[in-house]
C-alpha cells in the first residue's frame, strides 16, 4: 500500500514527517520526498495493509495538504529506482530529480535542504515557505 502526493511547499512537507512520527503504529516501510520547482512529491509506502478506517483518515489527512499525484514517466522512474535500493545519488543525476529523503522521514533533511537552497538563492521561494 502506498500513498502519492503533490504538496504546494516545504511546511505542508513538514506536517507530513511529523504526522507519520506522531502515529508509530503506522507501518512505514519507506518515505521518498522530492523537491520540485513548483512543489513537493511525497511517497510513503508502507509494510502492510492498514485498515479501512485507518486508510480514510490517513487519505483524508493528505488531501487537506495536497493532491493525490500522478507522476510524470521521469519522476516515475526515479521512484522504481530508490525502491530497488538504488543510491539517492545516482538517481538524482540519472533522472535530474532532487531527492531530499528516502527512508526513514526526518524533518532534520528538509530544513537542511531548504536553507540550503534559501542560502543559495538569497531569497526565500513560495516552495520553500
Amino acid at each position: 500500500m502506498e500513498y502519492l502526493y503533490y504538496l504546494a511547499n516545504a511546511s505542508l512537507t513538514l506536517r507530513v514527517v511529523q504526522f507519520l512520527h506522531a502515529r508509530p503504529r503506522i507501518p512505514v516501510s519507506f518515505v521518498t520526498v522530492i523537491h520540485q520547482i513548483d512543489g513537493w512529491v511525497v511517497r510513503i509506502k508502507l509494510r502492510s495493509e492498514v485498515s479501512a478506517q485507518e486508510d480514510g483518515d490517513f487519505r483524508a489527512f493528505f488531501n487537506e495538504l495536497g493532491i493525490s499525484y500522478e507522476p510524470p514517466m521521469r519522476v516515475q522512474m526515479a521512484l522504481w529506482s530508490l525502491e530497488a535500493g538504488q543510491c539517492p545519488v545516482d538517481v538524482m543525476r540519472r533522472y535530474q530529480v532532487a531527492i531530499v529523503s528516502h527512508g526513514s522521514p526526518e524533518k532534520e533533511e528538509i530544513e537542511a535542504f531548504r536553507q540550503q537552497f534559501v542560502k543559495g538563492l538569497g531569497y526565500c521561494p513560495e516552495t520553500l515557505a
